[in-house]
């Protein structure tokens, strides 16, 4: 017995008519979604059947209490990315496998971000900011030169847009920092390993592609932020936690930094928060990998781990708890 478990918007856009029939060919699916909006406790009966169970937003805390009342429960599919908000060490220590969607997510990341980029690259957000009072002159879009591009943190969509930018350009210029990296890895990817105040200190575009850990919390601080060339650009992906807010606010109200931000700290910003007035800020609401029907790419991509799961094979997006500490 295979249960969806997320929200109703959220399996609506990610676990289509089609998807579902397709789920169903496979495996005797649960009609109904075990889940409330917004997310409750299981109720008591709602997993005794349950061998697989498809998650995503919305789903509740599969706890202690809650795996207790999945006896049978064998897989946790997650038809998104992230799976610590929701699973509890006790998922791993009882044996059960958990897959999560995360290279299905992690490919339009790296193509919002390699946009951002480009758009950083010619300072399109303060030359637009600026075209109300007159075309900017060649002298206004000096400053920055738009080519050494600091990515902060080897991770799927970090490593991915290092690739891109590659196959984009020979002329960039990247600059990696992450401490599970050693130089001849740097270099195999096409990169220079350097400190982060380095990274800080000569990339003109500074884009973030680490995970949310206690010692990233602020990695992008008032002191690295500083070091960022004048006409620089802070590209978030990744997680708000990484970058220092108000230091960010700040050096974007002076117009020395512009920023591309697809995740804040809070997230949501609370209205009439400064940085959503900045004419050289672009902040979208968490857009970068699952928008319109890249949310039904994450579904299918989940229908296909049941699928690989039910007829014996490797499951693509397998996370073990050794992978969990590295995880955002």
């Amino acid at each position: 017995m295979a249960v969806i478990s997320m929200g109703a918007d959220a399996a609506a856009a990610a676990l289509p008519s089609d998807l579902r029939h397709r789920l169903a060919a496979t495996v005797e699916l649960e009609p109904d979604l075990i889940a409330p909006d917004p997310p409750a406790p299981y109720a008591p009966d709602a997993l005794a059947r349950t061998e697989i169970l498809l998650t995503g937003w919305g789903t509740p805390p599969l706890d202690a209490t809650a795996l207790d009342r999945a006896p049978r429960l064998r897989a946790v599919v997650h038809a998104a990315g992230s799976v610590k908000q929701h699973l509890s060490p006790e998922v791993w220590e009882r044996g059960i496998a958990v897959s999560s969607a995360a290279d299905a997510n992690a490919a339009p990341v790296a193509d919002f971000t390699c946009a951002a980029i480009t758009l950083a690259a010619k300072r399109a957000l303060s030359s637009a900011a600026r075209y109300e009072t007159g075309r900017p002159s060649l002298a206004d879009r000096q400053g920055a030169d738009g080519r050494t591009i600091g990515i902060i943190g080897a991770s799927r969509i970090g490593r991915l847009v290092i690739a891109r930018l590659a196959a984009h350009d020979a002329e960039f210029r990247i600059l990696l920092t992450d401490p599970y990296l050693s130089t001849a890895d740097a270099q195999a990817l096409g990169t220079e390993l350097v400190s982060p105040d380095e990274l800080c200190r000569r990339s003109s575009i500074v884009s973030i592609h680490a995970p949310q850990l206690p010692e990233t919390h602020h990695l992008l601080n008032a002191h690295r932020l500083s070091l960022i060339p004048d006409g620089g650009t802070v590209i978030n992906t990744a997680r708000g936690s990484l970058v220092d807010t108000d230091a960010l606010t700040r050096e974007c109200a002076t117009g020395r930094l512009d920023a591309c931000l697809d995740v804040t700290d809070p997230d949501p910003l609370p209205a009439g928060h400064p940085l959503l007035a900045l004419r050289n800020v672009l902040v979208t609401p968490h857009i970068a990998g699952a928008q319109g029907s890249e949310v039904r790419r994450l579904g299918a991509y989940a229908v296909a781990e049941v699928e690989r799961l039910v007829h014996g094979r490797p499951l693509l997006g397998r996370v073990t708890a050794a992978d969990l500490p590295r995880m955002a």
